[in-house]
């Protein structure tokens, strides 16, 4: 492999563009390292899941463009995406982040409003008198 690979990952309202290539294990996210951009640990556990699952940590650099939703959306868009790119590096890494459950995007968005409510479920306050 000698020039980068590339993937999309998407996740409710956010959307991430992946750029894989071999390397020592830098992951950079819009210009900042990972750790910093996503200070949660549980969202920076999220970005590295894919990469241990393949025991590909300090193999890789990852390079993330990542735009819309929320940090959350965002960290699990690019778990999807580094995901994706992986398999374009190497097939052989299908069966273990398939069985990871990595490869399946979360269909799962916001509801739209109703008529006559408030949020899509939230209803004004009722008053009997």
């Amino acid at each position: 492999m000698e020039k980068q690979k590339n993937a999309v990952g998407r996740r409710k309202e956010a959307v991430t563009r992946i750029f894989l290539s071999r390397g020592n294990g830098t992951i950079t996210v819009n210009d900042k390292d990972y750790k910093v951009y996503f200070p949660l640990v549980y969202l920076q556990n999220q970005v590295e899941l894919p990469l241990k699952t393949v025991e590909g940590l300090d193999k890789f650099d990852v390079k993330v463009n990542a735009a819309g939703g929320g940090i959350k959306g965002q960290a699990e868009a690019t778990k999807l995406g580094i995901a994706r790119a992986l398999i374009e590096v190497n097939e052989e890494y299908k069966p273990a982040l398939k069985a990871a459950g990595l490869l399946t995007r979360d269909p799962r968005g916001v509801e739209r409003k109703k008529p006559g409510k408030k949020k899509a479920r939230k209803s004004y306050q009722f008053s009997k008198r």
